[in-house]
């Protein structure tokens, strides 16, 4: 008897297309759509790494690593010094800066001050470079990170995390952490309320030049106070730079900084004094230490600081924008050659 025809399953028919011979002009299409495909899903990734790295501002970390270099190196100059725990403080720096960064661009854009009007560089939520999922992803990972290399940092520096001196250190990476954050985010952002630049003061300057001193050497001199001061007055000349660009946008959104507060003229008569206040702090900790020639190498960046200043009284707004990156890495100039101390006894 004949079998009556039944049709085949759609997984059996499936099977039999796959077998089934296909002219070349198919397989060069669908290998071509297959390419096309590719080539989107790498152009997404390239551009979603770029808008990373904006939101990142690498130009930024100079800035942040001056005090890291100089709190070593007057250490190292007093012979304490470990490869292994200043690799940890570079690396809880560069994290810490990261995250400050991250958490700054999403505390102005909920309040608004990321607009058409800032002066400043597009930034990536604003741009639509990314989402604000994968932006809250990234802070959490840096959090995440800061918190690893803070501790691996103490551990390091002590043998031991809860010994007094690194449940000090611990409590004071705890803090750096929640300034980093607070500084636009929320209802109490200090930023908001011409607190900044005493903030960048303690963490860029106390904390950063006299916890590295510290961690290296376990003990700390009353005279390397003045050396951190300084790197905080640069630093704090670095935020006050950025608020004098943004200045009428930062009206307009209320942020309220000292640039805000002050006007202009008085704005930058505050950054020549935080800028002469740093070069005194590091010449009279040289003169206290008696440290011969090398330590007054920082004098070599007086025509670059003098060049600055030149032209911050010649310019407002966005023509200042280009100094951020002059100020940042003349810091970082100031403190590697500040480092350059003869090593001494503190009395």
């Amino acid at each position: 008897m004949n079998q009556p025809h039944t049709s085949l399953p759609p997984s059996s028919q499936l099977l039999r297309d796959s077998l089934a011979p296909r002219s070349p002009g198919s397989e060069r299409g669908a290998s071509e759509s297959r390419s096309k495909t590719d080539g989107r899903s790498r152009q997404l990734r390239r551009n979603q790494l770029r808008a990373y790295l904006v939101s990142f501002r690498l130009r930024t970390l100079p800035l942040s690593l001056s005090g890291i270099f100089l709190g070593s190196l007057l250490a190292r100059a007093d012979g304490h010094f470990r490869w292994d725990a200043f690799g940890w403080a570079v690396a809880t720096t560069l994290c810490l800066q990261i995250l400050s960064n991250l958490a700054n661009e999403w505390g102005d854009l909920q309040k608004g001050t990321d607009n058409a009007d800032r002066l400043g560089p597009i930034r990536s939520i604003q741009s639509g470079g990314l989402s604000l999922r994968e932006f809250k992803r990234m802070i959490a990972v840096f959090a995440g990170l800061s918190a690893v290399c803070g501790c691996a940092l103490v551990y390091t520096a002590f043998e031991h995390l809860f010994t007094r001196d690194g449940l000090v250190m611990l409590g004071l990476g705890a803090a750096a952490m929640v300034a980093a954050v607070k500084y636009t985010v929320g209802k109490g952002a200090y930023g908001y309320r011409g607190l900044g630049d005493l903030f960048v003061f303690l963490f860029f300057g106390l904390l950063s030049v006299c916890g590295s001193y510290f961690l290296l050497a376990e003990s700390l001199s009353a005279w390397v106070f003045l050396p951190a001061s300084a790197i905080g007055m640069l630093s704090a000349g670095v935020l006050n730079l950025n608020n004098m660009r943004d200045i009428d946008n930062d009206r307009k959104c209320g942020k309220h900084t000292l640039p805000v507060m002050m006007g202009i003229p008085r704005a930058k008569i505050y950054h020549y004094a935080l800028i002469a206040g740093a070069f005194l702090c590091m010449g009279g900790y040289v003169a206290a230490r008696g440290g011969g020639i090398r330590g007054w190498l920082f004098l070599v960046t007086l025509p670059l600081f003098a060049g600055h200043i030149a032209k911050v009284a010649r310019n407002e707004g966005r023509e200042l924008d280009a100094q951020l990156k002059v100020l940042s890495l003349a810091t970082l100039l100031f403190a590697l050659l500040g480092g350059c101390q003869t090593g001494f006894s503190p009395v």
